[in-house]
């Protein structure tokens, strides 16, 4: 009776929270944690931790399909994650792989046009889980809507300090001016990743750190953050709709900014400048996303 109750309460409170939402991430990344803790709450090896949270990976795609989000880039296995032991190390693998190659074969991925791409130091993984890769990865390569990051060996600084290293290379070697290193020169360096800058991150399991996953993509876009209390085999619908929804908050929050620093500049500088068009263009609903992905239209109005 009383798990019913809470069916129905739960139930009521997404479509309440669905009812709320008015604007979608183009891009969520997902920090998966907790899935060990799970179990040891319950007196399992962690590996069927693991198999409960890849059950809960698979629902989210669902859910990302269902919001229409553009990207999603999933934390699976970080380069910290080689220090495990081998038992548990072999498990994962063998459970990346298997699921890899069941994404590939999904009815769902194929009706959405979903693109599977692994990003991360990706050859240091067992040829198992490379071949995975390839096989995902293949099975998907003519999809071009959206697109599903699987991060594998993945290490955020490492990429950061491997994408220094070969900007350092090119200067030294006379081909790049360090005078004119810019944001596109570093994009340039790193390697393949995410097609678009993270709007959301969200992270299971109570911790609130962002754990070296996805730096540059991420902090370059102001990325707003969620951290949920359940471990990820116990994350529900309500606790993603809830991430939503401080992405939501968080694009208010940045419009309103900038529509009251448009504000001040247009009494200043006057209803003819830039400053006024910048204005109108924020107090326009369906124009202000288009402002946050670009550059910061508020600063040149008052250059």
């Amino acid at each position: 009776m009383l798990r019913r109750l809470r069916h129905l309460v739960e139930g009521l409170y997404e479509r309440l929270l669905l009812a709320e939402l008015s604007e979608t991430p183009s891009h969520v990344a997902v920090i998966q944690d907790g899935n060990r803790r799970f179990a040891s709450e319950r007196d399992d090896e962690a590996t069927e931790g693991h198999r409960a949270g890849a059950h809960t990976t698979e629902q989210l795609l669902g859910w990302c399909d269902e919001l229409d989000i553009e990207e999603l880039t999933l934390y699976a296995f970080s380069t910290e994650n080689f220090e495990r032991s081998a038992a548990e190390r072999e498990a994962l693998f063998d459970l990346i792989a298997e699921k890899l190659r069941e994404f590939a074969d999904h009815d769902r991925v194929h009706a959405a046009g979903l693109q599977i791409r692994a990003i991360g130091e990706t050859d240091r993984l067992p040829a198992r889980v490379r071949a995975a890769i390839d096989y995902a990865e293949d099975r998907t390569a003519d999809y071009e809507g959206k697109r599903l990051n699987v991060a594998l060996a993945y290490g955020g600084r490492a990429e950061l300090r491997g994408a220094a290293r070969e900007i350092a290379s090119d200067v030294r070697d006379g081909t790049v001016d360090p005078d004119e290193v810019d944001i596109e020169t570093v994009e340039s360096a790193l390697p393949a990743g995410p097609t678009r800058d993270v709007d959301l991150i969200i992270r299971s399991g109570g911790d609130e750190r962002t754990s070296n996953f996805l730096p540059w993509q991420a902090n370059g876009n102001e990325a707003a953050v969620f951290f949920s209390a359940p471990y990820w085999p116990a994350f529900r619908k309500i606790d993603f709709l809830r991430g939503i929804r401080t992405y939501e908050h968080r694009e208010e929050t940045w419009r309103q900014s900038r529509i009251e620093r448009a504000r001040a500049l247009v009494s200043v500088l006057g209803p003819d400048s830039e400053a006024s068009r910048t204005l109108e263009a924020f107090e326009d609903p369906e124009g202000h996303r288009s402002l946050r992905e670009g550059e910061d239209l508020v600063a040149d109005a008052a250059d």
